[in-house]
């Protein structure tokens, strides 16, 4: 399932397209948007901010873990294991 985000002018609900984007973090970007009505010919910014999480990525946690340890060779897998449960190398 393939989902765009659709931005509406202000001025007059034409669509509008993202004529540039300037990243300020991770989780906020400023959107400089057009009309595409040529009668209308509105610019304009909105902001695009990160609101919250529905589902975890697999990359943090325990998935990181496990992909960084299946990049490991079998002595060092050991090695963490060992290391995890407290016995000493």
């Amino acid at each position: 399932m393939s989902r765009n985000l659709k931005i509406i002018c202000t001025e007059c609900t034409a669509p509008a397209i993202v004529s540039k984007t300037n990243r300020k973090t991770a989780q906020f970007a400023d959107l400089y948007c057009q009309c595409t009505d040529v009668e209308c010919g509105h610019t304009f910014v909105m902001n695009m901010t990160f609101s919250h999480t529905l589902s975890p990525s697999a990359r943090s946690g325990r998935g990181l873990v496990k992909t960084l340890l299946s990049l490991l060779r079998p002595e060092d897998k050991q090695i963490a294991l060992d290391l995890l449960q407290g016995q000493p190398g």
